[in-house]
């Protein structure tokens, strides 16, 4: 009896880290279904997956942030695509704040960074992402003055992360 004790106890140890939990193996390259439960901005997002709420940032896209021109309408866009709807991830990975990174599909096969590129409500983030198929979605959403591409200058959000962190950024 010791020794089936003993044997099960080595089991335990030697599998529990090769299965990880849910959350983590989220981060590594995978594909997932779930739930969009919740719309935090223009890029991210909570999925309902096997019980678990995910923060999911979107790959290969960066969005207005609060308080930037068009960010409410970016939210909106998003949330109307994918709110309350059952979409498959394909994790990336993870980013610096431990969210997963990933590319989301609609039951239709849309996927949910191209169609915010095609809708101009957001910027391709070429220095995490070198697809030149999102590229070219942004450059044809800016010929057409398309979302935020209907200002003359519109600021790429993460230089207005950086105004902020120096202190000249507006936040509504």
């Amino acid at each position: 009896m010791r020794s089936i004790i003993l044997s099960l106890m080595l089991l335990h140890v030697m599998l529990l880290p090769a299965l990880g939990n849910k959350k983590e193996m989220l981060g590594q390259a995978s594909k997932r279904n779930g739930k969009v439960v919740g719309v935090i901005d223009g890029d991210t997002y909570d999925v309902l997956v096997e019980g678990l709420s995910i923060r999911v940032r979107m790959e290969g896209i960066d969005a207005p942030e609060r308080g930037m021109p068009h960010s409410k309408a970016a939210k909106q866009y998003l949330a109307a695509l994918c709110f309350g709807k059952q979409i498959t991830l394909v994790s990336t990975g993870k980013d610096h704040h431990k969210r997963t990174l990933a590319f989301a599909y609609l039951p239709d096969g849309r996927e949910l960074s191209r169609e915010m590129l095609k809708a101009g409500y957001a910027w391709h983030y070429k220095k995490y992402n070198s697809d030149p198929a999102l590229s070219q979605m942004e450059v044809a959403a800016r010929q057409s003055r398309k979302g935020l591409w209907a200002d003359s200058q519109p600021v790429p959000p993460w230089e207005y992360r950086a105004l902020k962190r120096k202190g000249r950024g507006k936040r509504k």
